[in-house]
Parts: C-alpha cells; sequence; structure tokens
C-alpha cells in the first residue's frame, strides 16, 4: 500500500526497513515487492544489520532474480580514531560487499542516531573517512523524527567535498529547504507520516516534499 502511494506520487524509488521483526523475516516482503515492482529503484535496510552481514544476503538475492538496488547501513562502522587506512571494520565490510558480487548502491551510516556516539569534534573527520568505503555518507539527528543539527550537516558537507551526502532523520516538507542546499539524499519516512502514525505514507505531505526537492534541484 504505502509502495503504491509512493509511485502514484511520483516518487523515483523507495526503500523498505524490518522495524517489528528480523530482517530474515523481511526478505518474503522484499521479494514481494519487487514480483510486484519489477522496474522501481528498491532499497532495503536491515534494522542495526551492519553491510558485513547484509552483503551475502544482497548477492543472494540479487543472484536469485531479485535486484535490490541499494543497502542503507545504520551503521558504516567508521572509527574515527584510526586513519582511513586502519579501518578494520569497514574494510571487512567492502571485502564482503565485493565478494558478494552485490552491484547496488551503498549508504553508510556514519555518526548516526543510536549506534556508538560520536563527539562533534571529530564529525568532519569520521566524514572524510567513510568516503572511501561507502557510496553516499549517511548521517542523522540524534533519533527518529529529529531534526540534524544544521552545524553537523554543514561540518559534513564542507569534510567530504562533493561527495554524496544522505540524511536521514527529521526530514519534513516544512524543513527540507534549510538542508537542501548541503545535501544530496533525503531518507525519510516520520516526516510524512500522518501525525502519530509511524508506518503508513500521507500522499499529501509525500506530494509537498517532492515538490519542494524537485523545485530546488531544477533551481541554477
Amino acid at each position: 500500500r504505502n509502495v503504491r502511494v509512493a509511485v502514484g506520487e511520483g516518487a523515483a524509488g523507495v526503500f523498505l526497513i524490518n522495524h517489528d521483526f528480523p530482517y530474515p523475516q523481511f526478505l518474503p516482503i522484499v521479494r514481494h515487492v519487487r514480483a510486484r515492482f519489477p522496474g522501481l529503484f528498491l532499497g532495503v535496510n536491515f534494522l542495526a544489520v551492519t553491510g558485513l552481514h547484509a552483503f551475502p544476503v544482497l548477492g543472494a538475492l540479487q543472484a536469485e532474480g531479485v535486484p535490490v538496488d541499494a543497502y542503507w547501513a545504520d551503521d558504516a562502522c567508521i572509527n574515527e580514531h584510526e586513519a582511513a587506512n586502519a579501518q578494520t571494520q569497514a574494510a571487512a565490510i567492502a571485502q564482503a560487499r565485493t565478494e558478494s558480487a552485490w552491484t547496488g548502491l551503498y549508504l553508510g551510516g556514519t555518526c548516526f542516531k543510536k549506534q556508538r556516539e560520536v563527539a562533534p569534534a571529530h564529525y568532519a573527520t569520521s566524514a572524510r573517512i567513510a568516503t572511501s568505503f561507502m557510496d553516499a555518507v549517511c548521517t542523522s539527528g540524534v533519533a527518529t523524527g529529529h531534526a540534524a543539527d544544521a552545524g553537523k550537516i554543514q561540518t559534513f558537507r564542507a569534510a567530504i567535498g562533493d561527495a554524496p551526502l544522505a540524511l536521514a532523520s527529521g526530514i519534513t516538507p516544512e524543513n527540507a529547504l534549510s538542508y537542501a542546499a548541503d545535501v544530496d539524499c533525503f531518507m525519510v519516512a516520520t516526516g510524512i507520516n500522518p501525525p502519530g502514525d509511524f508506518y503508513n505514507i500521507d500522499a499529501q505531505r509525500l506530494r509537498q516534499l517532492l515538490t519542494i526537492t524537485r523545485t530546488f534541484g531544477a533551481t541554477p
């Protein structure tokens, strides 16, 4: 139902996430949505699962004819206290991605909500390191539905230059324009849901958000 709403409003694609159950129980839903929408840009987030475990699953889905176009990980395992060439966990994730033969885009959570807290003084370092390990650096506010501090987003943008930056919490039609100059991708759910509804998309709010992003994107 929600995918149909998104498609009906002209969204370019969707991400699915398993908020209430383990990701193995989520896979039949992924297969079902792909079968119903074979040409749709379809991404997934296995909640609290890093790419180390997700990429083999995505590779297996791809091999069985269920392509997933993107993976958003809550935690890309960037260690701001180590050099870029000493990122043991992030490097293991990158190796898992290569070995999986999965061909989608990887958005990696960096200084992300509900993960290990990173001091603001290390935001720029974390962001710069992250660009070596993912297709788009993804950060957030302090919690789901909470807008990110504008200074944090500006710090990330300055640190990563022209590399893609995604923002994954607190985006609404009312505040999207204030982030648009620094962010390439909004990951949004609660900000376009009806009040008090954690699960369903409000078509009118999605339409408002899409109008804002398209208008901004068309401005030289």
